[in-house]
């Protein structure tokens, strides 16, 4: 379980991890899912989304709130997703379906808060960006994560990153720009 929190609606960098790494976000129906859920917040609860790359298994995001609180907007986020995908796995024709399943109902065994199935890590590894120097070096860390992956040779070829924003084009979510 991560130790940070979120304090206030300040510009924050967040991770949230897939229980046990699995690897749900290398189907893009389910990417498409995160970018939808966090254009609804953006559009319903004063989400700003500056910066955000989702690799297989986690999602980094460099957000703010002009709304609601940031953490209640994250929070709700993660539910929905959660609920969403496994929703989704259950009905559809996942190869790995029982597999994966058997991954979150497993974790869900271990918290009593949990009923069925635990998607997300419990928590948010979440720092406040303190500085635009820190800002900076998180933007760019978020950018690089493909690259480090070895999926793409620069971060603005990756289809579910802000880079492609960054480098003056404009990828699946609208983000607002820092700089």
């Amino acid at each position: 379980m991560y130790e940070y929190k979120i304090h206030g609606n300040g510009i924050h960098f967040l991770t949230s991890t897939v229980v046990n790494w699995v690897d749900v976000f290398t189907r893009p129906r389910y990417a498409e899912l995160i970018i939808e859920s966090l254009a609804h917040c953006q559009r319903e609860k004063g989400l700003l989304v500056h910066a955000y790359v989702i690799m297989s298994n986690h999602i980094h995001l460099v957000v703010s709130s002009k709304g609601d609180r940031l953490s209640s907007i994250i929070r709700d986020f993660k539910q929905f997703t959660a609920r969403s995908i496994v929703n989704d796995i259950r009905k559809k024709t996942e190869s790995r379906k029982e597999w994966i399943i058997s991954q979150f109902e497993t974790e869900a065994s271990k918290n009593p808060k949990v009923r069925h199935a635990q998607f997300w890590q419990v928590g948010n590894m979440a720092k406040q960006c303190f500085s635009e120097s820190f800002t900076r070096q998180k933007v760019q860390y978020i950018h690089q994560n493909p690259v480090r992956s070895r999926m793409v040779y620069e971060p603005h070829h990756y289809v579910w990153s802000s880079a492609q924003d960054y480098a003056g084009s404009q990828g699946p979510l609208a983000v607002e720009l820092l700089w």
